[in-house]
């Protein structure tokens, strides 16, 4: 097979799909006998990507895959085709968002510490919810209280491959199409949480940066649910 006619079958199972297809399980949709290579299967997609380097629509490479989305400058005229206005969320909880991002894995008493206030019920459940964030272990403290971190429907939703790639505090304050902007020094993160994300950070001065973080998550969050609109 060409790769050609890989492109065209690729950029089809990637419309139908509605999610992120990954490399191997694009690859795993031929038959064994006329199955690609990895690295096939990677040039057909970036060829891909250059096809749609003019177009409204872009693939990019997320967290949990391969995924066709709208362009940044699209968003507002295609979000018309919808009568319902995306979800707008409140400076508490991208606060909250911004802190389990950045400083995970984080307790929730952490999180009210640094914010000084408490963290509502509802909140979390939120975050729960949309499955942006998850109970990865527990703080050998009296109590055991547990431990939160991201998952990759976090990364996904903001259209991100690793916790690398989140914005700095110089964008955040410049760029407003972003839909929840979040500033992350990148604190230093488990190597578990390392593994299995496969995030590589680097250690920063964390605790002089807290605050900054969080009014920065809340000044600058916009229409975030337009921002991952996928095409269909």
């Amino acid at each position: 097979m060409n790769e050609l006619e890989m492109k065209y079958q690729f950029e089809a199972a990637l419309l139908a799909a509605g999610r992120p297809l990954t490399t191997q399980y694009l690859a795993e949709l031929f038959d064994e006998r006329e199955r690609p290579s990895l690295e096939q299967v990677l040039n057909a997609l970036h060829a891909l990507q250059q096809d749609y380097q003019e177009r409204g629509i872009e693939l990019v490479e997320v967290s949990s895959g391969w995924r066709i989305q709208i362009r940044n400058h699209c968003i507002d005229f295609v979000s018309r085709l919808w009568q319902e206005r995306p979800s707008r969320y409140s400076r508490a909880l991208l606060e909250t968002l911004a802190l389990i991002a950045y400083r995970q894995p984080i307790t929730r008493g952490e999180i009210e510490e640094i914010r000084g206030v408490a963290v509502s019920s509802t909140i979390m459940r939120t975050l729960h919810d949309r499955n942006w964030i998850r109970v990865v272990g527990h703080r050998e403290v009296p109590g055991r209280p547990e431990l939160l971190a991201t998952t990759k429907d976090f990364l996904d939703y903001f259209g991100l491959k690793s916790l690398d790639e989140l914005p700095t505090l110089a964008e955040l304050k410049d760029v407003e199409t972003i839909g929840v902007q979040l500033e992350f020094s990148t604190g230093e993160v488990s190597p578990e949480l390392q593994a299995e994300a496969g995030e590589s950070t680097e250690a920063a001065d964390v605790e002089s940066s807290d605050a900054v973080v969080a009014d920065a998550a809340a000044e600058n969050a916009s229409e975030a649910d337009a921002e991952t609109v996928a095409v269909h």
